[in-house]
């Protein structure tokens, strides 16, 4: 069994959600008192979201490759990001680091592509949903990928950090995001929902409108507990 490591804090409650996630499955799956050895390194959020704001890709790559070299001599044999908009650098991260790196954005483009989705929606922070970093392997498996309106995506990332990355889920919010969701359904005709920030599952359901919503923070664990017991990263 591998020793897993997380770069965690962007944001905490996500970051709880993979612990728990990981360790009920464990728990859940395995006779006696089996679970993982896992590496969490909370970082700063603000500093990473300066390093957003200000485009500062090359010093953000080398901010968490510096984190994953900590994990490594911490102990850990792979790591995680447990986030989906720092993947905008994740290929520049894994060309430093001394341990195999898990992409949540590749591990659901191979959860989509199993499940033969051809349009998917996706929702994340701005960044998330304007950059070609999540899209590109969407694309390239011939998934189209659907983001909302400008005004909706303005909205889904205040409401994201404004609310949901502090543990607040108001029911408001929760029904705001879901007829955005809806309107996707009705005009864009999605045909899946992909919940592109960690956050998010936190405060939508897993399927809804009779199409399934694609829990990141699930796809990934499930690929970190594949490949802690031994499994091969996803293609």
């Amino acid at each position: 069994m591998k020793t897993i490591g997380i770069i965690g804090g962007i944001g905490p409650e996500s970051t709880i959600d993979y612990y728990r996630r990981i360790i009920g499955v464990f728990n859940s799956s395995f006779e006696g008192y089996v679970q993982p050895e896992i590496i969490i390194f909370s970082v700063n959020m603000r500093e990473l979201m300066e390093l957003v704001n200000q485009a500062a890709w090359e010093k953000m790559a080398r901010w968490l490759a510096a984190k994953v070299q900590d994990v490594h001599r911490a102990g850990a044999d792979f790591a995680a990001i447990a986030s989906n908009t720092p993947h905008i650098v994740f290929d520049e991260v894994r060309t430093r680091s001394p341990i195999p790196l898990l992409s949540i954005v590749r591990a659901t483009c191979t959860r989509a592509r199993q499940l033969g989705l051809k349009n998917i929606g996706l929702m994340g922070t701005s960044l998330t949903m304007t950059a070609d970093f999540y899209k590109r392997p969407f694309l390239e498996q011939g998934i189209n990928v659907v983001v909302p309106t400008a005004d909706e995506q303005q909205l889904i990332h205040h409401k994201l950090f404004a609310e949901i990355e502090l543990g607040l889920f108001n029911e408001s919010t929760r029904n705001e995001l879901l007829g955005i969701a809806a309107r996707m359904v009705r005009e864009d005709r999605i045909d899946s929902l992909v919940l592109g920030c960690t956050e998010l599952p936190l405060i939508l359901p897993e399927t809804e409108f009779g199409i399934p919503f694609l829990n990141t923070t699930a796809i990934h664990c499930d690929s970190i507990i594949n490949y802690c017991l031994g499994g091969e990263d996803t293609p």
